[in-house]
């Protein structure tokens, strides 16, 4: 398919086939005790998986997918989001952006309608999909960043060429793949690993956030192993059409984090 068509296609607006909306789960800055934003995660329009929603996307639908789940994603946070700085972290297909100066024009315009500082907008693309372009991957991280976005690279660690695409594409944050984090607390080679992380974000100015975290005892030596961010189970489970509340836990800056 030619992808001067798609991107056509998606400023045209064209409907997908089938319904999807979105839950979120939160991000929290530990350091200095702060909900620091939230995930959009896909879902069926029932809560069903991500799986049951992405199992319909074919080829031809990539790049109205990509478009239509940022513009509900944006309309839907900007409903919901206290008047803060916390920020929405939302997935894209970095395969299905033909130009990253146009893909992005459909964000902004719902970010407006909603009364959301595009500002407040993050994009993380998967480390475990296979890019054929690094170049243009490259030119799209410049260009979000250029528009005032912030970036991440998810899944680091898991995929295709972690290393390689953090020396060509420097996102502002790289997110930690939880079968790193898994019983890191117990596991002297991952915990070798996530420093070896770390000392590469703190040389390149670039946060980290450990995501997947299900345990106090992963946070307790994550945090000692100099993160702050964290996602995971542990806090709250990604909720439909909602924004999660932490309940039960007093986030102190210092190094514990305590169940109240």
């Amino acid at each position: 398919m030619n992808p001067k068509l798609s991107c056509q296609g998606c400023r045209d607006g064209a409907n997908l086939p089938f319904a999807f909306t979105m839950a979120f789960q939160p991000i929290l800055d530990t350091s200095e005790g702060r909900m620091w934003g939230y995930e959009a995660l896909v879902r069926g329009p029932e809560g069903q998986g991500a799986g049951t929603v992405l199992d319909q996307v074919t080829p031809e639908m990539r790049y109205r997918f990509d478009q239509a789940c940022r513009v509900r994603a944006i309309e839907l946070f900007g409903q919901l989001s206290p008047h803060d700085d916390s920020r929405l972290s939302i997935n894209f297909l970095p395969n299905a952006v033909y130009e990253p100066a146009a893909c992005i024009r459909a964000s902004l315009s719902a970010a407006a309608r909603v009364g959301l500082n595009p500002k407040r907008l993050m994009f993380e693309f998967t480390e475990q999909e296979h890019f054929t372009d690094t170049a243009h991957i490259s030119n799209i991280v410049a260009e979000y960043k250029r528009q005032g976005f912030m970036t991440a690279l998810d899944d680091f660690g898991s995929g295709y060429a972690g290393l390689n695409l953090l020396a060509n594409l420097q996102t502002d944050l790289i997110k930690i793949d939880m079968d790193l984090i898994r019983d890191i607390h117990t596991d002297c080679v991952r915990q070798a690993i996530v420093a070896g992380i770390m000392s590469i974000a703190r040389a390149l100015d670039i946060q980290v956030i450990a995501e997947g975290i299900e345990s106090e005892a992963e946070l307790t030596t994550l945090r000692a192993a100099g993160i702050s961010l964290f996602q995971g189970y542990y806090f709250a489970r990604p909720q439909v059409e909602a924004l999660p509340t932490v309940a039960g836990f007093a986030i102190r800056p210092a190094t514990q984090v305590l169940r109240a």
